[in-house]
């Protein structure tokens, strides 16, 4: 039964990963699940309240962290709220337009057409924007990257002392 449970464990942690780069995979929330399953499986004790209050902000400073990057990322490059907002519709239906390329080219198109369409951008600038998007998404993607990589490095070192 260990290989079942580690191995469904496991599979969450990956997607959790994988919900980096498409967003519509609730990606901490399956690390979360990847945790109480642990318990479940096996034993809550050796996650202690520490652990818990120790995810639950770093759960909060990736969701801070993925809203900064993206607003930072257009702001930076002249967008507006129109700008942001664009981008993050394109974020979640570029991947089911353009499987794999739109995670990068839907935030892109989202930013450049909310800028026009709302703020009577110029193409150029607008293009800007849609560039600042990206670069914030990417941004975003290694952030929440990092701090999963302590989640989950937090929690291995825990249950495997």
């Amino acid at each position: 039964m260990d290989i079942l449970y580690w191995s469904i464990i496991s599979i969450a942690i990956v997607l959790a990963f994988v919900g980096l780069v498409y967003p519509v995979i609730p990606s901490v929330l399956l690390l979360l699940g990847a945790f109480l399953l642990y318990g479940v499986f096996y034993s809550f004790s050796p996650l202690n309240f520490l652990f818990w209050t120790v995810q639950i902000l770093l759960v909060a400073l990736i969701f801070i962290a993925d809203y900064l990057a993206n607003l930072l990322g257009v702001k930076k490059f002249g967008g507006s709220k129109a700008g942001v907002w664009g981008s993050t519709i394109g974020l979640l239906l570029g991947p089911f337009v353009i499987p794999v390329a739109g995670i990068l080219i839907g935030p892109f198109i989202g930013a450049v057409a909310g800028e026009i369409l709302v703020n009577r951008t110029k193409f150029r600038p607008a293009v800007n924007i849609g560039v600042g998007s990206v670069l914030g998404f990417i941004g975003s993607v290694i952030t929440k990257a990092v701090i999963q990589l302590f989640m989950v490095g937090y929690f291995l070192f825990l249950v495997l002392k």
